[in-house]
């Protein structure tokens, strides 16, 4: 039995490229960005931390700090369940 030609960049001759309307780039970037939870730290700042653990404590410590702070009362932060772990 003999494989199929699939390194051939052509469409079916049964297939138009008119049949599939406009291309547009990035079409789903906007929805993607929105429901991703994906943060890019500046370069002299990801300098500091080697790794995700490394942020996550700073942060989580940032808040502790920001949660026991005298201008602040501690309803006013909300802890997220997974800051609460050691």
């Amino acid at each position: 039995m003999k494989k199929a030609d699939t390194a051939s960049d052509e469409l079916r001759s049964e297939y138009r490229r008119e049949d599939f309307g406009p291309m547009v780039r990035g079409k789903y970037a906007a929805r993607l960005r929105e429901s991703s939870n994906i943060v890019v730290l500046d370069p002299e700042i990801a300098e500091v931390f080697p790794n995700a653990q490394a942020v996550n404590a700073a942060l989580r410590g940032l808040l502790e700090l920001a949660r026991t702070s005298a201008r602040l009362s501690p309803q006013s932060i909300p802890m997220p369940a997974q800051a609460m772990r050691p």
